[in-house]
């Protein structure tokens, strides 16, 4: 059971190792879009952004809907919208150590 939860985490960390994939996800976060959508709100090329869903989407971290001609795409697990909080957090608390050392340096 453990190895298969690393397993897990390891494939769903890799998911997400791609700059436009987190930020197709923030936009998810925000509610469903359709591929146009993403696209715009990115100011992205079609094909980046198609490409990064199907990644998205083969590892279960998004879903896609018909409606109509277009495919509505969103968030697998709500979790994803707390997760993407956190990396943010943990980027600012790094941002904060890395200042607070630069003016240690500064200061002496």
């Amino acid at each position: 059971m453990f190895q298969e939860i690393q397993h897990f985490k390891a494939d769903f960390f890799k998911a997400l190792a791609h700059p436009l994939r987190i930020r197709i996800l923030e936009v998810l976060a925000e509610g469903d879009k359709n591929v146009n959508e993403i696209q715009t709100i990115l100011g992205s090329e079609g094909s980046a952004v198609s490409q990064q869903l199907s990644v998205l989407r083969n590892k279960n971290v998004v879903r896609g809907s018909k409606d109509g001609t277009s495919v509505i795409y969103s968030l697998t697990d709500p979790l994803i919208k707390d997760l993407l909080i956190v990396a943010k957090q943990i980027f600012d608390n790094h941002l904060v150590n890395a200042i607070s050392m630069l003016e240690n340096i500064k200061n002496q």
